[in-house]
């Protein structure tokens, strides 16, 4: 595997990181100087993150609890710190992992810096800045089912995270949502809440979903022997119904907790809603207002 990998995309603006399974991109606003500062800042926190993970993943792989384990790195504290309220249900640090990583480099482009507004994106879990009064237009997964592609966020909403979860992304689902988005404070709190809520879109035993061991499709899951969905046959409109609802029920609990700011579920052509999510029209705005989640 080759070390840490920074380049600027070929529009100059954004910046992007790489190291194994991580795939950042990062986009800072503000005066030129400032983001040229913030972005080297992210660069140089960039340069250890994989290795300090990898150093701690046979605890991060285990089910979180209650009682917290004492983590040496930053980023697999805020981990432990995302999934610690959802311990009640299975999940383990790993589910809070993208986001967790999106947070953590966003901290270091931040630090010392004036910045109108900045998103770090995570292979679609992103943490963001907004300055007072700012706004940012994101580009949700799921949609096509009658609701529009974009959500505008303003710095009063309170959310700096923005999460998708399902069993066609590139994490593992026990559940059947083509998607889930998140909006949360922080992104790993947003990619933790996403995981669980869409696990939660289901049909136990269900004839028409496909399911496997996680572990026979990647030997060091941290799911172990859970089945994971890997295909979703023909539903009927109740039983789509059906499914959401059970994800709609923990997406309720958990925005009644705190937890979440809002969430959208999607399955099948249905979608159920979660708290107050700003759907904009169309995105009308220029391609720099416009991170992906």
């Amino acid at each position: 595997m080759n070390g840490p990998q920074a380049h600027w995309l070929a529009d100059g603006r954004r910046l992007h990181l790489n190291h194994g399974p991580i795939d950042l991109i990062v986009e800072a606003f503000g005066d030129a100087a400032e983001r040229r500062a913030a972005c080297a800042q992210a660069v140089a926190r960039f340069q250890t993150i994989l290795t300090e993970l990898v150093e701690e993943l046979p605890e991060l792989r285990r089910p979180a609890s209650l009682t917290p384990s004492v983590f040496a790195g930053p980023t697999a504290r805020r981990m432990e710190a995302a999934v610690a309220p959802l311990a009640e249900s299975f999940i383990t640090p790993m589910a809070a992992v993208a986001g967790s990583v999106a947070d953590e480099v966003l901290a270091a482009l931040l630090a010392g810096r004036r910045l109108e507004r900045a998103y770090v994106n995570n292979g679609g879990d992103s943490a963001i800045h907004l300055g007072k009064g700012g706004t940012i237009t994101l580009a949700i997964a799921g949609t096509g089912h009658g609701m529009a592609d974009r959500i505008t966020i303003r710095a009063e909403d309170g959310v700096r995270g923005v999460a998708t979860s399902g069993w066609r992304g590139r994490s593992f689902s026990l559940g059947i949502a083509d998607a889930v988005t998140v909006l949360a404070r922080t992104g790993a709190e947003a990619d933790a809440a996403a995981t669980l809520i869409a696990n939660a879109v289901d049909l136990p035993g269900h004839p028409a979903v496909h399911r496997v061991p996680a572990r026979d499709l990647s030997p060091d899951s941290d799911l172990g022997e859970r089945l994971v969905t890997q295909g979703v046959g023909g539903l009927a409109p109740g039983e789509v119904a059906r499914a959401l609802d059970n994800g709609l029920a923990v997406a309720e609990n958990f925005r009644r907790r705190g937890l979440i700011a809002a969430s959208a579920l999607f399955l099948a052509g249905q979608t159920r809603i979660s708290g107050s999510v700003a759907l904009a029209a169309p995105n009308k705005h220029k391609a720099k207002e416009t991170a992906h989640a």
